[in-house]
């Protein structure tokens, strides 16, 4: 068993190298630059929402209100009709990254500690570069990638995009477990 405090190089530099080769995949690679389709008649549409002073949150519509309501004949209706839609309201202004980019990085922290602390109970100090990879790896690409396939199963999220981000937490998960390989306790 190795201190989760001798891992503090290999965890903060993974966060910092899956960081890095994020914005790389993000802003120089074309993959998820279809990840989101423009509304029809967009500005129709803008104009509709913005007198109804919707504040930023999470919506579903229809809506109902329980089990009971969800087999209520207007409900039903309603679903049938349509539209059925999954909507996230943002607080408006100009667009700026920089909250997303340090809740983005505090999350490759916390998914580097986490395969750091289960690599640590399961081996010692001086454990083989694969064995490290391994263990760490396997945490590191849970952590980044399969909490998002429940996105597609429960709101329809567009299947394309969960792979491709399933895709982008492998390579996240191979350059953490390399970094905790190279740097593992001897």
């Amino acid at each position: 068993m190795v201190p989760l405090t001798s891992l503090w190089v290999p965890v903060l530099l993974s966060a910092v190298i899956v960081f890095v080769a994020s914005a790389v995949i993000h802003m120089l690679l074309p993959y998820h630059l279809k990840d989101w389709r423009k509304l029809p008649r967009e500005a129709e549409a803008m104009d509709a929402l913005r007198p109804l002073g919707i504040p930023p949150g999470d919506y579903m519509m229809p809506c109902g209100e329980g089990p009971e309501s969800m087999k209520d004949p207007a409900f039903i209706e309603k679903m049938k009709t349509g539209p059925v839609a999954l909507l996230t309201v943002m607080k408006p202004g100009p667009p700026t990254m920089t909250a997303n980019l340090i809740q983005w990085f505090g999350l490759t922290v916390v998914v580097s500690l986490f395969a750091g602390y289960v690599t640590s109970r399961a081996l010692g100090p001086g454990a083989s570069y694969l064995e490290v990879f391994r263990f760490a790896g396997t945490v590191a690409f849970a952590g980044y990638s399969l909490g998002q396939w429940q996105d597609s199963i429960w709101y329809r999220r567009a299947w394309s995009t969960t792979i491709k981000n399933t895709i982008d937490g492998l390579v996240y998960a191979l350059l953490s477990a390399g970094t905790f390989g190279w740097l593992w306790p001897a």
